[in-house]
């Protein structure tokens, strides 16, 4: 408020992220934000890009995670995942491009920043669950896009689903005939006992190469306790290994309990006890409860 020299107050008018939320009538964001006590970061310098959920996105959420309302939500999980909406700089939605990005909440697995993915392929998708509805609305302090879905804090689980490069991996752990359960396995909490995890996923073209080499035309052919095995090759258990921890001569014991060696000779790569040499494509996808590294082979149990 400033005074002029007539004594008439003249209120300065702002368009912050907080104010667009409460001008496009996203109420339920609007009291998540005032519980967190996060008005004043959004209303900051920023620049920050806001997913900001519908209030059908929140009463949706609600619903799912049987709560009452906002007010049963704990405010560190409100928090986290409130944050998990946020992105640093302002993206309009040509500056949207598929693949990860970090958001502004915390991983309890790491403490590190949360990783996002964006899907641009058809409609802009984020962690595969919450689309874009209504893109660009501009504040002074960033951009908002409106969305359908309350963005959850993501497991690895998460990533794997979200994630196209991973679709032949995510049949191959819901291959309707395994012993393990890995989804139920790999979305634990960080809390869990045998959580976080670190997990090392073949894309798509390692998995179809190793139908060749096996001879093998499908996923179903590959004996039930040799696919069991091979995919908890991929996996670490009680930890989350960043790629800062990884070292030429690094040796991981796996789900399987199977050895796999670290090098970092001629860029990051994995070998498994038969010598196979798996070249590390993409790292430190941070999900809550663990970190996903991208592997371009298959590695296979001895």
């Amino acid at each position: 408020i400033f005074t002029s020299c007539n004594d008439e107050e003249t209120s300065i008018k702002t368009n912050t992220i907080v104010d667009v939320a409460v001008n496009s009538n996203l109420s339920s964001l609007v009291a998540a934000v005032t519980k967190a006590e996060l008005a004043r970061t959004l209303s900051g310098p920023g620049p920050f890009t806001v997913l900001a959920p519908t209030n059908e996105a929140f009463a949706e959420f609600l619903s799912a995670n049987n709560f009452n309302s906002l007010d049963d939500v704990p405010k560190e999980l409100l928090t986290q995942i409130l944050l998990n909406h946020v992105i640093d700089g302002s993206l309009k939605s040509t500056d949207l491009k598929t693949g990860y990005a970090n958001t502004k909440a915390t991983s309890d697995a790491s403490n590190t920043p949360m990783s996002i993915y964006i899907n641009t392929d058809v409609t802009v998708k984020f962690n595969g669950i919450s689309s874009v509805t209504t893109a660009n609305v501009d504040a002074d302090n960033g951009t908002v896009h409106i969305v359908d879905k309350v963005i959850s804090l993501p497991s690895v689980v998460t990533f794997a689903t979200a994630d196209p490069n991973f679709s032949i991996l995510v049949q191959a752990l819901t291959r309707s005939d395994l012993d393990t359960d890995f989804v139920s396995i790999l979305s634990l909490p960080e809390s869990n006992d045998i959580a976080p995890f670190t997990v090392f996923a073949p894309i798509n073209d390692a998995f179809v190469s190793v139908l060749g080499e096996l001879k093998l035309t499908a996923l179903s052919e590959i004996p039930k306790n040799t696919l069991d095995l091979t995919l908890k090759t991929h996996v670490l258990a009680n930890t989350n290994a960043l790629d800062t921890v990884l070292s030429t001569g690094l040796k991981l014991t796996t789900l399987s309990s199977e050895i796999v060696t670290v090098s970092l000779t001629g860029g990051a790569s994995l070998a498994d006890e038969g010598d196979r040499v798996s070249k590390i494509i993409a790292t430190n996808v941070q999900a809550n409860n663990g970190v996903i590294h991208a592997i371009d082979k298959v590695l296979l149990p001895n």
